[in-house]
């Protein structure tokens, strides 16, 4: 799906590019199931040029309109209405603690979901900004009404799935070939895990790779299994684990690391389909580059998460990442399948 900077988004509005306006089914649907209560406050995210926030400001609420791009923020204000504050935040670089307010009656996202990299923690970080009984509304494309061209801006049913997990109440509805999901009742999820299914023949023995990034985030690839893995694999012959992990780390997502700096933390070894599988735990902080997607036969997208975030991820861990993990963060992840346990001293 796309991905754009700041710079990126400001050209495109600079040479008058614009969304499909708010048609008459989102404005019917938004009446019915999110209208404005008494005192109501609303943000809405990648607002754009302002349309639906001004359309949420004359239905009662009090907005907070924020997008990346100063460029459709100044075109915002020059329609600019009562009730809507626009201010110039990027919900993924900012974060959200320079909102102007603790907690919203609704968020909004429209047509601005499928250009979020990190969705999985951006989710999170709205469900802490909703109030008491308060709703996120998410109105996208969809890739199965939409020409093949334009699918790198819609979500797929997998993705669909993603967005609507861990909710109380996930609802959905058609507005003139668009999704509108009303979304209720943040509701944490257990974490699952999975398998692949049988390997192929192999002596079963690899490295996982806990990346961290300056803020303490870790990289998880979302992988078309319907899992979530760390970066890794199997090791070449003759090849050790800390060489094993910069070379899979590099080839999966084209961070560079050096082998000299990743730190072998223990050897894991369960068993898979009745065959023995030895998993090196191995931690890499210091790198160069952006996650990419170099192998979308195994990887959908990788996304950095906090590792708060980890025990409610909403869908399955790979088993061998989950064990990875918990060798880093003992005790995080309740309720693992059984693994051998080998700590490495640090040389």
């Amino acid at each position: 799906m796309a991905q754009l900077n700041p710079e990126e988004w400001d050209a495109y509005y600079a040479r008058g590019g614009r969304f499909r306006p708010l048609g008459p089914a989102e404005r019917r649907l938004l009446a019915a199931h999110v209208p404005a209560p008494a005192g109501g406050r609303c943000l809405d995210i990648a607002c754009g040029t302002g349309e639906l926030a001004r359309h949420l400001a004359a239905a009662g609420y009090r907005v907070d309109a924020v997008d990346r791009s100063t460029v459709a923020l100044t075109e915002a204000r020059r329609h600019a209405g009562t009730g809507v504050a626009y201010r110039r935040l990027d919900i993924e670089r900012d974060g959200l603690d320079r909102l102007p307010h603790p907690a919203y009656d609704l968020i909004t996202v429209r047509l601005g979901w499928a250009f979020v990299r990190d969705r999985t923690r951006v989710l999170n970080r709205l469900r802490e900004r909703l109030r008491p009984g308060g709703t996120l509304c998410v109105i996208t494309p969809v890739t199965d009404v939409v020409p093949e061209r334009g699918r790198g801006v819609a979500l797929d049913e997998e993705e669909i799935g993603l967005l609507c997990a861990g909710w109380e109440s996930a609802r959905r509805y058609d507005a003139d070939g668009l999704a509108l999901f009303v979304l209720r009742g943040p509701a944490p999820v257990p974490p699952v895990c999975a398998g692949k299914g049988r390997p192929s023949p192999h002596a079963l023995t690899g490295a996982g790779v806990v990346v961290t990034d300056p803020a303490g985030r870790v990289l998880l690839g979302w992988s078309v299994r319907g899992l979530w893995e760390l970066p890794g694999g199997k090791n070449e012959p003759g090849e050790d684990f800390a060489a094993a992990a910069v070379r899979e780390l590099r080839e999966e997502t084209s961070l560079e690391a050096d082998p000299g700096g990743a730190r072998v933390r223990a050897l894991l070894m369960d068993r898979v389909d009745g065959m023995p599988r030895v998993t090196a735990a191995v931690q890499v902080t210091r790198f160069t580059g952006e996650p990419v997607v170099t192998e979308p036969r195994l990887v959908r997208r990788w996304e950095w998460h906090e590792v708060a975030d980890l025990p409610g991820l909403g869908r399955p861990l790979f088993t061998p990442s989950a064990h990875v993990l918990d060798t880093v963060w003992p005790g995080l992840l309740p309720d693992l399948p059984p693994v051998h346990r080998y700590p490495v001293a640090a040389g």
